[in-house]
């Protein structure tokens, strides 16, 4: 794909500029390619941020730094190793003290990178304001997070990995604390929900966006450089981490796509795209549209993703922000209990020996306002045993007894549906219901999928 030594004697002979659209043309074909021939994007991502490493630091390598210490950072997800095809090319040009005469250098040196085509995010920086600007801005520190050097000084890097650690500033609790706020705002822009008709597969809740924040909370406060740790460090199952590692690949798939064929960033799940997409995907038209087939799908991992999150989250605020508090605890009944605010199940065995306890748990969300939702635990043993509901289920008087309770229930019924929706088992109760389940109507006169406006449908009445 690069072949670095050819392109070092081609910038000898031939004009800078062409020569560098050139092998950047030539990458992106080669890339493009690949992905047709079904290679995930998984790997051309990183395939993509490895090539630009190796772009930049021979055109670094060219300019005249003389003996001035400096360093040429990838930062942001470039600095993950994570490039999608018109992603942002984050780098941080770090100066020591002694780079007073840098400055045309500097200048000439970003002048190429626009120049040849590469989308540019920088700043240019001394370790200290590096430091300052971190302490002001939480992204500033996330980026820092992920930076690593191309070319220059690693002890530069270090230094500023030094003054912006956590024991220096954005201590783990309020790193938590600042990230969690960041989502909140983040999700209300997309009315909190994963069922919009045009999502935005970075942004949107249940997009990329939400595994990251992961990441970065537990890198943060854990010290772990990826997702994969978090099973080590007993906060993800096996089973999460497969449903975490496979939702992850095909939104890059999805965000990969989306790039390629708009030749643009371009995040958003427009209608036009698509169907693009599902034709890219391979899928036909039959007793569902194709694009409604690949849709259900994207809203199924979003669900699936969103889930996750909120999972992992209930668990890192139990381990940062209460490791030292005492539970407030107290009893609902035999079976659940409210702890810090959220209903967990008393047992591990509940619903395996009472799968009423299923649509009671629910019940008791709708009657008791103090509830702020369920507990992290407690969504993973529903998720467990929601294959428990059946037709003997379904017949069971006390279980209708209890799901018309719900609707009568006077604490938000509509809430307590969605969550039920959310957790498979509104789906599962009523199967009418479970096959519209991320079905999309392609069309401009709805804002969210089948389920989700039947639901506020509901509310509205």
């Amino acid at each position: 794909m690069f072949d670095a030594q050819a392109f070092r004697a081609g910038l000898e002979t031939e004009n800078v500029i062409n020569c560098c659209k050139t092998v950047i043309a030539t990458a992106t074909a080669y890339l493009h390619g690949q992905f047709h021939n079904g290679i995930p994007a998984r790997d051309l991502i990183r395939l993509r941020a490895t090539f630009v490493d190796s772009l930049l630091a021979t055109l670094w390598d060219r300019c005249d730094w003389g003996p001035s210490e400096l360093a040429l950072v990838a930062v942001g997800g470039y600095g993950r190793g994570e490039l999608h095809p018109h992603s942002d090319v984050d780098i941080l040009l770090l100066l020591g003290e002694d780079c007073q005469n840098c400055q045309e250098q500097l200048e000439s040196f970003l002048t190429l990178l626009w120049d040849i085509g590469l989308d540019i995010g920088h700043s240019v920086r001394s370790v200290a304001q590096c430091a300052e600007h971190a302490a002001a801005d939480i992204t500033v520190v996330t980026n820092l997070m992920e930076a690593r050097v191309i070319r220059g000084s690693q002890r530069l890097m270090q230094q500023v990995q030094e003054l912006t650690g956590p024991e220096k500033m954005w201590s783990s609790p309020d790193f938590f604390r600042a990230k969690l706020e960041e989502q909140t705002v983040r999700h209300t822009k997309f009315t909190d929900t994963e069922y919009n008709l045009e999502p935005n597969v970075k942004s949107s809740p249940g997009g990329l966006r939400d595994l990251q924040i992961i990441g970065w909370i537990a890198e943060r406060h854990f010290g772990v450089e990826s997702l994969e740790q978090l099973t080590a460090e007993e906060f993800l199952n096996p089973e999460e981490m497969e449903i975490l590692t496979n939702g992850r690949n095909f939104m890059w798939q999805v965000r990969y796509a989306l790039h390629m064929i708009t030749d643009r960033e371009e995040d958003r799940l427009l209608f036009d795209h698509q169907r693009e997409l599902a034709a890219l995907w391979g899928l036909e038209d039959g007793d569902k549209l194709a694009v409604e087939q690949f849709m259900q799908t994207y809203y199924r991992w979003a669900l699936a993703l969103s889930q996750l999150n909120e999972v992992l989250i209930q668990n890192f605020d139990q381990a940062i922000l209460r490791q030292d508090m005492e539970d407030d605890v107290h009893s609902l009944n035999e079976r659940f209990q409210i702890r810090n605010g959220y209903i967990e199940a008393r047992s591990n065995d509940l619903f395996t020996t009472t799968p009423a306890a299923l649509l009671e748990v629910f019940l008791l969300c709708a009657t008791h306002e103090e509830i702020i939702g369920v507990a992290a635990p407690t969504i993973r043993l529903i998720r467990d045993n929601r294959h428990l509901i059946d037709d003997a289920f379904r017949a069971d008087e006390r279980n209708k007894q209890n799901f018309l309770a719900i609707l009568a229930g006077p604490n938000k019924m509509t809430r307590q549906l969605r969550r039920m929706n959310r957790y498979g088992i509104l789906g599962g109760y009523l199967p009418e219901f479970g096959r519209i389940v991320g079905q999309m109507q392609h069309d401009l006169f709805h804002a969210y999928t089948v389920d989700a406006h039947t639901l506020e449908v509901v509310k509205n009445t």
